[in-house]
């Protein structure tokens, strides 16, 4: 007769025989995430680029489009990564899709710095926002897969809104910048009010659980 395989645990709280120790995936991406906002800044234009001293004009005209989109996804990966470690500290532990997944999260992290040049350098270029929308909209569903899959279990989900709301206005800057590249980057910084959002829903959350 053959043997019954135990079943698989759901439970991401407590270990399990098919269950991954998610601290060891949170170092890991620690330093993915810290390489990866360091290498922002490593298209920048040096000094060599001028013969002699700049001035204020040719400063703009060099570096004002690539310290915005630095700026911009220095600032949206710290947003990733802040999200990320939070579901990390909710999920002590994983199955193997599940780490495949966070695998994946990561390696869309360590590409930020290739399209965030191509957007620095050709901004006005419908095609590549496009491209570094689609690639800012990857990593957003990504962590909303993550974080769907983190509270799947638990009564209430208010935690998994803040991500969809980032992936919705990503999206919606990434349609933007099919037609109006220059006007996209508006929206992908409203993901940020995702953080705000999920603050407000966290507390009015807790007084309806204080009330109850």
């Amino acid at each position: 007769m053959p043997t019954s395989r135990p079943p698989i645990s759901t439970n991401m709280d407590e270990p399990g025989p098919d269950h991954f120790e998610m601290r060891r995936l949170e170092s890991l991406s620690n330093t993915i995430f810290g390489v990866a906002m360091t290498l922002l800044a490593y298209d920048l234009p040096r000094a060599a680029q001028f013969s002699a001293a700049p001035t204020w004009g040719e400063l703009s005209h060099l570096y004002a489009a690539r310290l915005i989109a630095l700026t911009l996804s220095f600032l949206i990966a710290g947003l990733f990564w802040f999200s990320h470690h939070r579901r990390l500290m909710r999920q002590p532990y994983g199955s193997r899709p599940v780490v495949f997944i966070n695998l994946f999260f990561l390696l869309s992290i360590i590409l930020l710095p290739i399209t965030s040049s191509l957007d620095g350098s050709y901004g006005q270029s419908s095609v590549i926002a496009v491209l570094y929308g689609l690639h800012l909209s990857t990593i957003a569903a990504l962590n909303a897969w993550l974080w769907w899959i983190a509270t799947r279990d638990r009564r209430s989900r208010h935690e998994l809104r803040p991500a969809l709301f980032a992936l919705l206005l990503l999206l919606l800057g990434t349609l933007v910048a099919a037609f109006a590249p220059q006007y996209a980057r508006y929206f992908w910084l409203l993901a940020f009010g995702g953080v705000l959002f999920r603050r407000s829903v966290s507390a009015s959350d807790e007084g309806v659980a204080e009330v109850d």
